[in-house]
């Protein structure tokens, strides 16, 4: 522990994402499995309708099938964000971002996050529909590189970028007023308590706004199509405007809670180790 209070200002930043991360994507795995269900063609029923098929198919460890891909996009990916964010936030705006701040450097960091780790991303995806059989994640990433080459294993990430950096720009953005409003909002609540109120009002607010994008990435990262104007005009034919809410319940869900306890988990980290 010594050695991590001794650390850099962004390696401890980059620590505490990670540990957040981890802790956040062991809990909320299966509503990841269930909106990534949700969101194929055949595929259109409610979320616990959704869970029962799971259950009763695959067991228990289906509502955790791609946990392994997601780490490792997550565990590090989460790393990346907060290290980014935090030298950016400290080097550039000394620490006190503005809105419009909160906004730039939020979008930066999920852009670079998300664009070192889509082939995770992909990989994720791909493990969580049940479609394919891949025997672990390296033999899948060799298998995307062997039939669809390097655009393989990045396929998807305009959607991604598209659905993640409003996403992380809205929610750093509603994060930091929330979080000052709380204050006055709900005087005498603890530190903890106002950090999982302001992300779980920042986490419901940005998924809403994001979650079409998050469908198209869906149907790109399984194949159905190779470009996104052909993905959006197929999801239109098969159910109109509906089909860009599918598994919009358990993704708003996990996005806000997880969300929500990613920065609590963070912020506590970070006071432990003696990070301002």
């Amino acid at each position: 522990m010594e050695v991590i209070t001794s650390a850099n200002p962004v390696v401890k930043a980059f620590l505490a994402g990670s540990m957040s991360g981890t802790c956040s994507t062991l809990l909320f795995q299966p509503l990841d499995v269930v909106k990534t269900r949700l969101q194929t063609a055949a595929s259109r029923g409610s979320m616990t309708r959704e869970v029962g098929q799971v259950l009763a198919r695959e067991g228990v460890q289906g509502l955790w099938r791609g946990l392994l891909p997601s780490l490792y996009r997550t565990v590090p990916g989460v790393g990346l964000y907060f290290s980014s964010m935090h030298y950016m936030r400290h080097t550039i705006c000394q620490g006190r971002p503005s809105s419009v701040q909160s906004l730039a450097i939020g979008a930066a960091a999920r852009t670079f996050a998300g664009s070192v780790m889509i082939p995770f991303t992909v990989v994720k995806t791909r493990m969580e529909s049940g479609a394919f059989t891949y025997r672990s994640v390296g033999a899948a990433l060799a298998s995307i590189l062997r039939a669809e080459g390097v655009r393989g294993l990045a396929r998807g990430l305009g959607p991604t970028l598209a659905r993640d950096v409003p996403f992380s720009s809205l929610y750093l953005a509603f994060y930091d007023l929330l979080k000052k409003k709380s204050h006055s909002w709900v005087p005498g609540w603890s530190p903890e308590a106002v950090h999982m109120a302001s992300g779980l009002g920042a986490g419901l607010l940005a998924s809403l706004v994001t979650q079409p994008a998050d469908v198209v990435k869906t149907r790109l990262q399984l194949g159905s199509e190779v470009r996104a104007a052909a993905a959006v005009s197929a999801l239109y034919r098969e159910a109109g405007l509906r089909a860009f809410a599918a598994g919009l319940a358990p993704r708003m869900l996990r996005r806000s809670v997880m969300a929500a306890l990613a920065w609590t988990v963070y912020e506590s980290i970070i006071t432990s180790l003696k990070l301002k």
